[in-house]
């Protein structure tokens, strides 16, 4: 695979990221990476990629313990610039998962086509293993991918759910993955990308939120296009529930910053909106909504990716919502949309425990509350066609 740096010998069972240090009179680095290469790519007054690894919360501090601290922030010290972190991403060679550096590879032929996937798997409902390896096989059947192109992302992954996406054949056979471990997120679950192996991967780093009580962040994916161009993709699960003053608009905000500093850049996950101000914070931003503008109606019960796989109690106190969306800008326009999960069920004994085990009763066994989403987007040919862009 030209163009890949392939970390061997010591590391090759080691999942683990190393920091080397820095020589006297040089760049810092990051994962082997010299930070220059990123001068001018972050927004404006943003520092280049931090040496340092987030912390990790106790094991002892849950996202339900963590709602009652007073802040993060009491824990530990939060920068007041955007700290982007670049990090490895994996492929699957032989017999294992090997690091790959993050760094400029050979341009490939960039389909002008291509499709972006988001689906959050819910954390807490019980026989999380069951359900994670239900959705693998559920997203693996190539009619929901229609065959196309297909960058998957996840919201609210854990440990277990990272060990079943690396043993999944499909994916190991097709897909770069970020990440495999949980090293990197602040919370005990967090976010993780697929990116087909034919997508020449530039970089790959996380940006954690200024303003989060629940360790959110953004996972950032960039890929090139001919002509030294940039796609970047990011993957993110904004702050959830209410909050005074609401912590999304601002998350929102950061991630929008990084996207317009690329050519073409979408976002996507589980944007948790669930209040008024939500409807709008993809225009206060200057992006665009992936349901809207292929047709789709804000409020329509067709566009609705909450509440339709949750308990009746759930579905009368809270409705159905557009939690989960697909924000782009720059060159590339939306060309499809739509909702998958609702038939994604676990089977035989595994079902009825799910359904009969589960507080509040659940109708049916889903694999997890919400609906997958995806978007299908095209590049604008006038833009990257005289440099190479593959038409299909």
């Amino acid at each position: 695979m030209r163009g890949l740096k392939m970390i061997r010998s010591a590391q090759r069972h080691n999942t683990q990221c190393p920091l080397p240090a820095s020589k006297p009179g040089l760049l810092p680095t990051v994962c082997g990476y010299k930070s220059s290469t990123f001068i001018g790519v972050f927004p404006r007054n943003t520092p280049t990629l931090s040496t340092k690894r987030r912390p990790v919360l106790p094991s002892h501090v849950t996202m339900q313990g963590l709602g009652k601290l007073p802040g993060i922030a009491q824990l530990f010290p939060q920068p007041r610039v955007p700290q982007p972190a670049e990090q490895f991403y994996y492929v699957f060679q032989g017999d294992h998962w090997e690091p790959v550096e993050s760094g400029p590879s050979e341009a490939a032929r960039m389909p002008d086509a291509f499709s972006v996937v988001s689906w959050n798997i819910d954390f807490q409902r019980p026989l999380e293993n069951e359900r994670m390896k239900a959705a693998l096989d559920y997203l693996g059947k190539s009619s929901i991918r229609g065959g196309k192109t297909a960058i998957i992302m996840f919201n609210e992954m854990i440990a277990s759910d990272l060990q079943l996406i690396q043993q999944e054949p499909w994916v190991r056979e097709a897909y770069f993955v970020a990440d495999l471990t949980g090293e990197r997120w602040i919370s005990r679950y967090g976010t993780c990308m697929l990116v087909p192996k034919s997508l020449p991967v530039k970089n790959v780093f996380r940006v954690p939120y200024l303003k989060s009580d629940m360790g959110r962040d953004v996972l950032f994916v960039d890929i090139a296009l001919p002509g030294d161009k940039t796609l970047r993709v990011g993957s993110t699960h904004l702050e959830s529930l209410r909050a005074d003053p609401p912590r999304r608009p601002a998350q929102l905000q950061m991630a929008a910053d990084f996207m317009k500093q690329a050519d073409a850049a979408i976002v996507g996950g589980d944007l948790n909106a669930i209040e008024d101000f939500d409807k709008t914070l993809h225009l206060s931003n200057d992006l665009k909504d992936a349901y809207l503008e292929t047709g789709g109606e804000e409020g329509a019960e067709e566009g609705a990716t909450w509440g339709q796989m949750v308990t009746k109690m759930e579905r009368l106190r809270y409705g159905l919502g557009r939690l989960d969306k697909i924000l782009y800008c720059g060159e590339l326009s939306a060309e499809g949309f739509r909702r998958f999960g609702i038939d994604a069920v676990l089977e035989g004994e595994a079902g009825e425990r799910l359904v009969n085990d589960y507080f509040g009763g659940l109708e049916k066994p889903w694999v997890t509350d919400h609906m997958g989403i995806m978007a299908d987007f095209k590049l604008r040919v006038t833009t990257f066609s005289a440099a190479g862009v593959e038409s299909r």
